[in-house]
């Protein structure tokens, strides 16, 4: 057990002592230094059901989804008054 314990550090050290040092430092530079998302700008934005008359302060998904589900009832709405027909009465005789 104590030759397997050994062997196993000295091939960890050797393998340390091999690789570069620029492949270790470029371990620790950020590469996305975009991606964190940044400081917000301008005044923070919420949910739709918690300002419903101020759409500018509306999240920007939020925005999307109540624009689309607005326009979709206003054409389907438009479509079925539009679309009515008028209903015929069919007359049944009495006999069979």
């Amino acid at each position: 057990m104590a030759t397997w314990t050994a062997a196993a550090r000295q091939a960890s050290n050797l393998t340390r002592l091999s690789t570069p040092r620029s492949i270790q430092a470029s371990s620790l530079i950020q590469r996305r230094g975009l991606a964190s998302g940044g400081d917000n700008h301008g005044p923070p934005k919420v949910n739709f059901w918690e300002d419903p008359m101020s759409p500018s302060k509306w999240k920007e998904e939020h925005f999307v989804i109540v624009s689309l589900s607005g326009w979709g009832l206003l054409l389907f709405g438009g479509y079925k008054f539009f679309s009515k027909k008028e209903k015929k009465e069919e007359k049944v005789d009495g006999a069979h």
